[in-house]
């Protein structure tokens, strides 16, 4: 009887960065249904059919559900179930025999994207332990847009959805198939009824494309190109902001004469877009008051990373769109605890330094490691040894460039150690594997250090198994055993109660708010300043030469050569149904999106003799995998778009489930990397393809 079930106020989690207010309904310890909250502050009422399901992700009968410990050769798949005190135990001694060994930087702590508070707790953990190395993925998700903007205007500048716009200019980015980082879809068509115009860019034909007022179908790689030559247009045509690029910005004549070259003409042989689109969007875009550029991390796939987020900050900037509403926003935190205090970052003063990445010379500010130097230390010992590896939230066989070399540096670490709700390929080469409590099942916070002003509440609404533990939990009691215990709470859910305590709330009375916002931070500069060096947004970087950086942004050839045995592009896209490598175990999502697919437009499918559903080999010269053909012309016909995070839960462990087959990281490589960010080419690469 519906009268029975209890319905519970939570938000969205772990299946994309979203953010989605929800209303769960609860009989017993169960969840009978999960629906969108109508007050939800980003998403009011609207969720996808991730969010609809997401709570299958607790009853599945292969879950994780005790410690185990492995019994056979590493990745072999024979495991022996052991308590919880001995699994912490035996991961305490190994980390600090390592510790004692070669130094506390030989020991990595690993995370995937920001999931919730655990996710900090763990880089206190490492920052306690004494390890500089946190690897994540932020040199190919989220660091290139947040650090540029640092460095150029002094803010990660998000698009504002909130405030009504006159245009959404959407590069990389399709928010009809995966939320960004508190970019919801409902939010976008709220605009696109209240009559905003709509630009977008990208390889593919999205439903945004669809809907667009103008699509530029860019050939990938070539995103600053394109850029420099809307600049190019709005500077002839003074179509930019003469008054804010006069008093606000520092460089802008240099900037010109950068993109000066960039003609539509010449655009237009690059990047393929006609140059008759080149001169419309940039006009469209400069004379639309505000405007808001929401970019994907699409355009942080490559090396040129540096290059593709420094000019699209610079078209924000000489549009007269930085912090304006509507426009692209320094989205300030509400009154929380800070990062810094957070993670206790006093305790290793000298990070910067010792950090892997200050070997090769990263951009300031980035303050992670990029899997491609960890794997390079643990391989080669450059520029040291790296033994141990604790992670979490994340599956590097499938996620990271390169899976070949990752497989490598698994079987040749010490120890290696994996917490997870399912057994992944990741998992499968681990020494310990740990039960995780999931979303659900815990108290949480989201959205804390991702840059959009805001954190959600996220209480627990059911309990989990017995002897599944949530990361927060499991990563305080490991750090009472590898460092001074004084530094840990006696329960993790203090943790919680430390970030809300400043705003004068407890957990529970934030958890009734449902969530905090920052202030509106609207127009500051006119009294403040831009938080750069020149107080001015840099688009000729003043500190340039002292950080060996590229003064200005720049298109300097595609991101691999062209090479005519490999005649076609490849690209990637994520799945609406699942998040990365995640979920390809839950039946409902399963069912949505059984196989992986590679579009192919019909006149490529025809030249090679594909037809839709046949199995395709995809070969770049790195490597080859399998996956089912999807004829469309939703893709160009020079490119080819596969599905990324394919392996096979339902493989045998032996092979740890068969993650070479359809694994889109197949096809990578970490031979190239781009200077500031260590990013490898994810995609843009040329591949050729068969019938199987």
């Amino acid at each position: 009887m519906t009268e029975d079930i209890r319905w519970i106020k939570t938000h969205c989690a772990r299946m994309d960065h979203g953010g989605c207010g929800l209303l769960v309904g609860v009989k017993g310890n169960s969840i009978v249904q999960v629906k969108g909250d109508p007050d939800g502050y980003l998403n009011k009422g609207y969720t996808c059919f991730k969010g609809r399901v997401s709570a299958d992700r607790l009853t599945h009968p292969d879950r994780l559900r005790h410690p185990l410990k492995r019994a056979g050769e590493r990745g072999e798949g024979k495991w022996q179930r052991i308590s919880w005190n001995q699994a912490l135990d035996e991961i305490a001694e190994s980390l600090l025999r390592i510790k004692e060994k070669d130094g506390a930087r030989a020991v990595a702590f690993g995370v995937g994207m920001p999931k919730g508070l655990e996710h900090f707790v763990l880089i206190r953990l490492a920052n306690i332990f004494g390890s500089p190395n946190v690897i994540a993925i932020q040199d190919v998700c989220h660091a290139g847009r947040e650090v540029t903007g640092l460095h150029t205007c002094g803010f990660y500048p998000v698009a504002d959805f909130h405030h009504p716009t006159e245009l959404m200019f959407f590069w990389g980015s399709n928010l009809a198939s995966t939320n960004e980082e508190g970019n919801i879809f409902s939010q976008v068509s709220a605009q696109l009824k209240k009559g905003a115009k709509l630009i977008v860019v990208d390889p593919r034909k999205t439903e945004l494309a669809e809907r667009a007022d103008i699509w530029l179908q860019v050939r990938p790689g070539t995103a600053q190109a394109l850029a420099l030559g809307i600049i190019q247009v709005m500077y002839e045509e003074s179509l930019y902001d003469k008054a804010f690029v006069e008093k606000y910005t520092h460089g802008f004549e240099d900037l010109v004469q950068q993109a000066r070259p960039y003609t539509p003409e010449k655009v237009e042989e690059i990047t393929w877009v006609p140059a008759d689109l080149v001169r419309r969007a940039a006009r469209m875009y400069a004379g639309a008051k505000p405007a808001a550029l929401q970019w994907g991390n699409a355009i942080e796939h490559d090396i040129n990373v540096f290059d593709s987020t420094r000019v699209l900050v610079c078209l924000m900037a000489i549009s007269g769109n930085l912090e304006v509403p509507g426009g692209n926003v320094n989205a300030r935190d509400p009154k929380i605890l800070g990062l810094a205090q957070f993670v206790r970052a006093d305790l290793i003063p000298d990070k910067r330094k010792d950090m892997i990445g200050a070997h090769y010379g990263i951009i300031p500010r980035l303050m992670t490691t990029a899997p491609s130097f960890f794997r390079k230390a643990v391989l080669e010992d450059t520029p040291y040894p790296v033994r141990g590896y604790y992670g979490m939230c994340t599956n590097p066989m499938v996620a990271w460039a390169d899976s070949k070399v990752t497989y490598e540096a698994f079987k040749s670490l010490d120890f290696a150690a994996v917490a997870e709700i399912f057994m992944t390929p990741t998992a499968a080469m681990a020494d310990i594997v740990l039960p995780v409590a999931h979303q659900y099942e815990m108290n949480d916070i989201g959205h804390y250090g991702i840059g959009h002003g805001m954190i959600l509440a996220r209480p627990k609404v059911v309990d989990p198994p017995e002897e599944c533990w949530p990361d927060m939990k499991i990563v305080n009691e490991l750090g009472k055993r590898v460092s001074p215990p004084e530094l840990w709470h006696e329960n993790h859910e203090e943790f919680l109660e430390d970030l809300v305590r400043p705003a004068g709330l407890t957990y529970r009375e934030f958890v009734e708010k449902g969530y905090l916002k920052g202030p509106d931070s609207i127009r500051t500069y006119e009294t403040k300043g831009f938080q750069t060096p020149t107080g001015k947004v840099e688009l000729r970087l003043s500190t340039a030469e002292k950080f060996k950086l590229k003064p200005l942004p720049e298109f300097t050839g595609f991101p691999e050569e062209d090479d005519p045995d490999y005649p076609l592009l490849i690209i990637s896209a994520k799945s609406r149904y699942f998040l990365h490598s995640s979920y390809r175990w839950v039946t409902k999502l399963r069912e949505k999106r059984p196989h992986p697919l590679v579009e192919i437009h019909p006149d490529t499918a025809a030249r090679y003799g594909i037809a839709d559903g046949d199995e395709v080999v995809i070969e770049t010269k790195y490597g080859a995998i399998t996956q089912r053909a999807c004829v469309t012309d939703n893709i160009h016909p020079r490119v080819v778009s596969a599905a990324i995070g394919w392996w096979f839960p339902e493989g045998s462990p032996e092979t740890q489930f068969d993650w070479r087959k359809s694994n889109f990281n197949m096809l990578t490589s970490m031979g190239k990397l781009g200077k500031e960010f260590g990013t490898p080419n994810m995609k843009k690469l040329p591949c050729r393809i068969r019938k199987a």
